[in-house]
Parts: C-alpha cells; sequence; structure tokens
C-alpha cells in the first residue's frame, strides 16, 4: 500500500502578517492634479509618517515591540499641519496609499522623513504659552530665539520609531498593511536618487508611487519601484521531517529556520527552489508546492513561499551561507525549543508560518 506524501494535505498559509492591508489603492487617482494637498485639507484624512525604514508610533510604545500579547498603533498627524510642514520641507516625500470602501472620504497619506534634517537646535525652550498641542504648531520655519524646530524635525523626539518586523506582529491588520506599503515606498524612493539609465535627478511623481526623470533628453521617464523575488523553502522527508538550518549572518546562534534565497536571472520560482536547496544543504528537491507570498520591504523583496518534498537526506551544507542543518521530527523540535538550542523566527517572517504549518500549531 502506497504511504501518503508529506505534501498531500498541503494547504497555503491562512495568515501572512505583512500580507494583511485591506485598502484600495485608487490607482486611477494617482496623476490627479493636486490630489495630496486636497487630501491634506481633508480632516477625515490620515496622516501617517515613516523614516529610515521605520514607522512612526505614540510616544513609550517603541518598547513594546520585544514584548508579547500587546497591542500598537501608528502615530497620525492632523492632515492641515502636515500640509504646513510640506511646504517647509522639500526634502519630504508624500505618498497617497489609497482609501476604505464604504468610508466617505476616508483616505491614508503616508510622509517619509528619510531625508529631512532632524536636528534640533540645542536652546533652553522658553516654556510660555506651551500647551499640550505644541508639537503640531505651525513651525514652517525654525525659530531659534525660542528654540522651536520645524514639526517634521520635531517627530523624532514626539514619537517613537519602530521597525516593521516588531510593529506588524502587534498592529490592527489594517495598520500592517498601511506601514507595510509605506516602508516598502520609502526604502524606494530613499535609495533611488538618480534615473539608472541617466543619471539625472529625479522627482516624486504618481502622488508618491513613481519618479520622473528629469533629463528632457531621456524624455522625463517614469521610474516605478523594483521588486526582487525571493523563494523560501519548507523542505521535508519521507518521515515528514523538516529541514532546518542556520545561516553564517545571523547574529542570534540558536536560530533556525528554513531555506531561502533571490530568484535569478531568467529563473522560474520552482527551479529557484531547487537551485538554492541544493546550493545551501545539498538536497535534491521533488514535488514543490505552492504556500503564500508576502512583501519583504528590506529593502524591496516579494518572500513566495513552497514546501517541497526532499528526494535524499544526506546534508552537505555549503559553508559559506549555510553553517548547520538538521533534519527534524516534531518531537525533536520542541524539546530544542524547550531547552533554547533553537529559536523561531520572528513573528512577522513569513518562514515562521511555514515552520507551524509543518508543526501544526502556533510556535
Amino acid at each position: 500500500m502506497a504511504l501518503l506524501s508529506p505534501l498531500a494535505l498541503t494547504q497555503t498559509l491562512p495568515f501572512l502578517p505583512l500580507a494583511q492591508g485591506d485598502i484600495d489603492y485608487q490607482t486611477e487617482r494617482r496623476d490627479e492634479p493636486g490630489l495630496i494637498p486636497g487630501l491634506l485639507n481633508d480632516p477625515s484624512t490620515t496622516v501617517i509618517l515613516v523614516r529610515d525604514g521605520l514607522v512612526a508610533v505614540p510616544r513609550g510604545q517603541g518598547v513594546l515591540a520585544a514584548r508579547e500579547s500587546v497591542s500598537m498603533r501608528l502615530a497620525s498627524l492632523p492632515g492641515s499641519y502636515a500640509a504646513e510642514a510640506l511646504a517647509g520641507a522639500p526634502e519630504a516625500v508624500a505618498m497617497f496609499l489609497g482609501g476604505y470602501p464604504g468610508r466617505r472620504n476616508a483616505h491614508v497619506v503616508a510622509i517619509d522623513l528619510t531625508r529631512v534634517p532632524m536636528g534640533a537646535p540645542s536652546v533652553v525652550p522658553d516654556a510660555h504659552g506651551i500647551g499640550a498641542d505644541d508639537a503640531f504648531g505651525n513651525a514652517a520655519q525654525p525659530n531659534t530665539a525660542n528654540g522651536r524646530v520645524p514639526l517634521f524635525a520635531r517627530t523624532a523626539e514626539r514619537f517613537d520609531w519602530v521597525d516593521l518586523r516588531g510593529f506588524v506582529p502587534h498592529a490592527s491588520a489594517r495598520e500592517a498593511g498601511q506601514a507595510t506599503t509605506a516602508v516598502a515606498l520609502s526604502l524606494w524612493h530613499a535609495t533611488q536618487r538618480h534615473c539608472p539609465t541617466c543619471g539625472a535627478p529625479v522627482q516624486t511623481a504618481m502622488a508618491g508611487w513613481a519618479q520622473r526623470c528629469t533629463n528632457p533628453q531621456d524624455r522625463q521617464r517614469l521610474l516605478f519601484p523594483r521588486v526582487e523575488p525571493a523563494v523560501i523553502v519548507a523542505v521535508v522527508d519521507s518521515q515528514d521531517r523538516l529541514l532546518l538550518q542556520h545561516n553564517r549572518a545571523w547574529n542570534d546562534p540558536t536560530l533556525y529556520s528554513v531555506s531561502a534565497g533571490f530568484v535569478e536571472a531568467g529563473e522560474n520560482l520552482e527551479h529557484a527552489c531547487r537551485r538554492e536547496t541544493k546550493e545551501e544543504v545539498g538536497i535534491d528537491l521533488g514535488e514543490v508546492r505552492y504556500l503564500g507570498s508576502q512583501p519583504w520591504p528590506f529593502p524591496a523583496s516579494l518572500m513566495v513561499a513552497f514546501k517541497a518534498y526532499a528526494l535524499n537526506t544526506d546534508i552537505r551544507t555549503d559553508g559559506q551561507e549555510t553553517v548547520d542543518a538538521r533534519w527534524v521530527s516534531r518531537d525533536e523540535y520542541t524539546e530544542a525549543l524547550v531547552r533554547g538550542v533553537m529559536s523561531a523566527p520572528n513573528r512577522a517572517a513569513i518562514a515562521r508560518y511555514m515552520i507551524e504549518e509543518w508543526y501544526g500549531r502556533a510556535l
């Protein structure tokens, strides 16, 4: 009698933390004249902030990122104050994230402050007239006489700034989606400042979703964010053991995860799964099944997950990228977690949910 394949009951992953967004991108509005100013003057518009790949959260919430079972939310600014601040901060990039069906005029704008100077004058401010809402006052230009600095510069201290991997596991699905999109666009704008074809400076276009080359001889071409596809593979053998490996680049010596790597030019996803697994651990793959995908904007990846069946079990690590790899049963993995000799990937990583799919329960 034929044995049941370990992949026979495999299903797509029902939940991925960075793939939760329910916003309507409203792509048809991106080239609408005056879109951003108009939205910022609408009191129902939500304005969120991103800087250096981090999102702003209310002061005091930053310490929650490393804890379990806590809630976090995005910090927001009144649109009218953000509009005034943008007028005095040409380095800031405003990005229209979209709106929500059924909620009239409920839109979200993200503002990237990566290039905005955050230094503040070391002057003790005059406390006269300073109120609780002073952080959102009219501060388009610095006034070193009384210690006041522009609104965007003050956000460095008025808010906590947290990594997406720390924020998303504690956020609502809606805000997790907003933060993921904002960070992805922010990192692209921060890293691409010149046209990759002719080298001319670029300008923000399409409400933050594109850039325009400023070279008229290059026909002022539109440039769009590039996405780098990567595969990640949970490999199981005939005994339904999972292959876990440790990467040399990981600071935590107990962190073990599944195989992953970038897709190469001219390569399809399934071939990338087989090539990466063979290169890293010397295992040949048979059947490969799709599990799901989620954006991973560090800086611009799309992680595409698969589960695969191993045709052999003799592990041969490459010694360069992968320094250790092991087959584990569920009982062995449980023991390794309890003893602390292995730890699971971050709660924002797709790898964690791939391991849970095999494990049969939450980690």
